[in-house]
């Protein structure tokens, strides 16, 4: 059916599944990386051997690049908020390796039929968010789609010796988290009534906030591994830092922080589609001890512009949370790195 300008638009009407959660399934977008010979320029510091949040190739012994881009369909119906959520998505990843974004171009595949003001009100406010991050949106491509799209590919800079990557963790380290868990339920309790507008708010307001700040008050401590928390869930993404680190990681369920009412989502049944693939791929390396089904759901549930997952030395842990607390920043400590392997997640 055609959409007119008189229509009120409901993006997530058009989609089948939106956000992050619309994401291929770990296990199969891990096999089929593994099918790829890895490059071996010395200058690619971060490429498909393993694979990170973005790649990162060394320009001279001061600076290196940081590339990476990240689209998907509607999580949300007002246009605004959607283009800045998928925005903040993108650019957090070059914020996730350590790096600092500089320009981006915007992805981008819309049915004919969405009015231009649709368009325009996504394009300002990925933009806004582009220049909040301290980049500039600087072109892009557009493709003509009946399931709407949007994202963007991001450039951004770091210094070679000061990249973030999954694997460094360290038995030892403690474990925190910069952002509450539980978009992905919020959303999908939203869509089926379960959950008011306000408590859907809290979710799309958390979406739209960039881990730039987060970055700068971590930096300085210089941490042991970070990634950012997006679709795989913390426990998917907690395993690639595990696994690509050779340690084990033990997270509290009682530490880990949830969105108003995401836990009650948990505990009553609703799940993503995202849930049961992310299972699928981390299941077998975790063992559950203790924790309930609703606090393993919240673990498992995939996250849209997530926090950053930090390993930290203990010894500069009292620094970290008294710089972040100085900062206003949330700082969530949720467990520990130990030897070994796989993931604990205790009561």
């Amino acid at each position: 059916m055609a959409i007119t300008e008189d229509r009120s638009i409901r993006l997530t009407e058009l989609v089948s599944c939106g956000g992050c959660a619309a994401k291929y399934s770990a296990a199969l977008l891990q096999d089929l990386v593994g099918r790829f010979a890895p490059a071996t320029d010395p200058d690619l510091l971060v490429g498909l051997a393993p694979s990170d949040d973005a790649a990162v190739y060394r320009i001279d012994d001061r600076q290196a690049i940081v590339f990476t881009l990240d689209f998907f369909p509607p999580i949300v119906d007002d246009p605004a908020a959607f283009g800045a959520i998928a925005a903040t998505n993108a650019l957090n990843d070059v914020f996730a390796m350590g790096g600092r974004p500089l320009l981006a171009l915007s992805i981008a595949s819309f049915p004919e039929s969405l009015p231009a003001s649709v368009l325009a009100a996504i394009f300002a406010a990925a933009a806004a968010k582009v220049s909040e991050a301290g980049g500039i949106l600087a072109g892009g491509h557009t493709l003509r789609e009946e399931e709407p799209k949007y994202g963007l590919a991001v450039v951004g800079t770091v210094s070679p010796d000061a990249v973030w990557t999954k694997a460094g963790a360290k038995p030892g380290d403690r474990l925190y988290l910069t952002k509450h868990l539980g978009t992905g339920l919020l959303v999908h309790g939203h869509k089926e009534g379960r959950v008011a507008g306000a408590g859907l708010e809290v979710a799309i307001a958390q979406m739209q906030v960039l881990n730039a700040k987060a970055a700068d008050v971590i930096r300085p401590f210089e941490p042991s591994a970070v990634t950012d928390v997006t679709g795989f869930g913390l426990l998917g993404h907690a395993f690639e830092m595990a696994s690509r680190s050779g340690v084990s990681l033990e997270l509290h369920a009682g530490a880990l922080p949830a969105l108003a009412g995401a836990l009650e989502l948990a505990a009553a049944g609703v799940r993503t589609g995202g849930d049961s693939r992310n299972r699928d791929f981390a299941g077998a390396a975790v063992v559950v001890d203790g924790a309930s089904e609703a606090q393993v759901a919240l673990a498992y549930d995939p996250q849209t512009a997530g926090g950053l997952l930090v390993s930290l030395p203990r010894e500069r842990a009292a620094g970290l949370e008294q710089a972040a607390a100085e900062a206003g920043l949330f700082l969530a400590p949720i467990g520990a790195v130990g030897a070994g392997a796989g993931i604990r997640l205790t009561a």
